[in-house]
């Protein structure tokens, strides 16, 4: 399932939205602003009590079955929010303390407080391994009086062990609804914290570090407003998409697979193109430097090739919000083209 969102036997599914459904159709839609209580309820986040239980191996030896402990290692388990059983997420080490759904959300609670955001989305992914929820900030910025961004905070939690609480900031176009990958440093544009028992403090660390998202949206905007005012040849857009997808350093092993390289890349170049000049959603910015990034980031999300031919859109739509690859790609393209 190409969403992987956490589905239950009754067709419901642990996804919560504001004002209107997301792509894949499924979960509740609330009001424009609804509270952490209602994430933990509407997109069944709450009681899950994480927590770590010892790990143990069956061994068969000459004198029968023994059970031995499995030194320094745990199971991640919840209780499961629609059988109120429970379920294994991961296989977790001894330094590990779990971050509650609860208090992943009261963090961003107070960021409600704080800042005037609100939430946007909540969920759980990969069968309860990983939760999220999202935020919009107050303000909305406008490139150069003509193209509507907004700001929203991301908040990742994994209760399998992969990976830190994280925090991102993601810039989106309001006329497609898709995330932009931030053009800054992603140090500037996110905030990791690891889950040990002083993960409490980090949090809180995290909140005032709000602060960085809106020096990272004058430092976007400015940056932004520069490129919508300087205008772009095509040469110099295709020079760009040379730069982002440049040829392979070895030769292809073989003529057939040369020729479907050369057929992708002319491929990719043509639809390119076609958004660079042609793309109703760029029409007031079109011929800029900020009309060649939206080209890019229009291609990778809409119309670059995915593996899943059954549901394409779905597929890209993930891509979209989950694929470091994407983001590097948008990344490169504002790097190479704010420096054309």
């Amino acid at each position: 399932m190409a969403h992987q969102l956490e589905t239950w036997a009754n067709g419901s599914a642990s996804f919560v939205s504001a004002r209107e459904h997301a792509w894949h159709r499924l979960g509740t839609v609330l009001p424009e602003r609804f509270d952490a209580a209602q994430a933990m309820q509407y997109a069944k986040l709450g009681g899950w009590n994480v927590r770590k239980e010892s790990l143990t191996t069956t061994v068969i030896t000459g004198d029968g079955v023994s059970t031995l402990s499995v030194p320094d290692q745990f199971a991640s388990v919840r209780t499961n929010p629609v059988t109120g059983r429970p379920d294994v997420l991961g296989v977790v080490g001894r330094g590990y303390t779990p971050i509650q759904n609860e208090a992943h959300a009261r963090m961003l609670d107070l960021l409600v407080d704080e800042s005037g955001a609100h939430f946007e989305t909540a969920g759980s992914l990969r069968g309860g391994r990983q939760v999220f929820l999202t935020m919009r900030m107050p303000e909305t910025m406008r490139i150069g009086g003509h193209d509507p961004v907004n700001l929203y905070l991301v908040a990742l939690n994994s209760h399998d062990g992969t990976s830190a609480f994280r925090l991102l900031v993601s810039a989106v176009r309001v006329v497609c609804a898709n995330t932009q990958a931030a053009a800054l440093r992603q140090a500037r544009a996110s905030f990791s914290i690891r889950h040990t028992r002083n993960a409490a403090g980090q949090i809180e660390q995290a909140r005032q570090a709000l602060g960085l998202t809106f020096a990272y949206a004058e430092q976007f905007q400015a940056e932004a407003d520069a490129m919508i005012a300087q205008a772009m040849t095509d040469a110099e857009f295709e020079q760009v998409i040379a730069g982002i997808w440049a040829e392979p350093a070895e030769p292809t092993r073989s003529a057939r697979g040369a020729k479907r390289s050369q057929t992708i890349a002319d491929d990719r170049r043509a639809a390119l193109l076609d958004l660079w000049r042609h793309s109703p959603t760029s029409r007031d910015i079109r011929g800029t430097r900020w009309g060649g990034y939206q080209a890019v980031t229009e291609y990778v999300d809409h119309f670059a090739p995915v593996a899943d031919r059954r549901n394409p859109a779905a597929a890209r739509a993930e891509r979209a919000i989950t694929s470091a690859t994407a983001e590097r790609v948008k990344t490169r393209a504002f790097d190479l083209i704010r420096s054309a």
